[in-house]
Formats: structure tokens, C-alpha cells, sequence
């Protein structure tokens, strides 16, 4: 039987969030349909991109947030 992944099913495939049977089922099908194979390590490359990115602002930004913060007058 042929079944078809969803591109949501395999984004939580990727962040392992799928309920075992249906993880065991994704895992099944990947061993035997090489696109879709392809298409999740496409999923896993964007996944490691995304966990790469900076996610603090740059000392510039954070110096330019307080210095505009000093423009407002204080509240006694």
C-alpha cells in the first residue's frame, strides 16, 4: 500500500513529534520512496539552518534600544 506524507506530517517527523506508530510508519515509507527521502533531508538541513541562526540581538541593536529608551522622560 502507498501512502502519502504530508509536508506537516514530515516537519514533525523532523522535530520528532509524531506519535510512535505513526513515526514508525514515516520511517517505513523513507526507507522505500527515495523523493520522499529527499524531501526530509531537506526538512533536516533547514531544521539545523534554523537552529543555527542568532537568536540575541546584536550589541548595536541592544545599545540602540537603550539609548532610545533614554529618550522618554521618567515616570516618579
Amino acid at each position: 500500500m502507498i501512502q502519502t506524507f504530508t509536508q506537516d506530517t514530515l516537519l514533525r517527523y523532523v522535530y520528532n513529534e509524531l506519535p510512535a506508530e505513526e513515526q514508525r510508519e514515516v520511517e517505513q515509507a523513507l526507507l522505500h520512496d527515495p523523493e520522499l527521502a529527499t524531501t526530509c533531508a531537506d526538512l533536516l538541513l533547514a531544521q539545523r539552518s534554523l537552529d543555527d541562526l542568532r537568536t540575541a540581538p546584536s550589541e548595536r541593536t541592544t545599545q540602540n534600544i537603550l539609548h532610545y529608551s533614554r529618550t522618554f522622560p521618567r515616570l516618579k
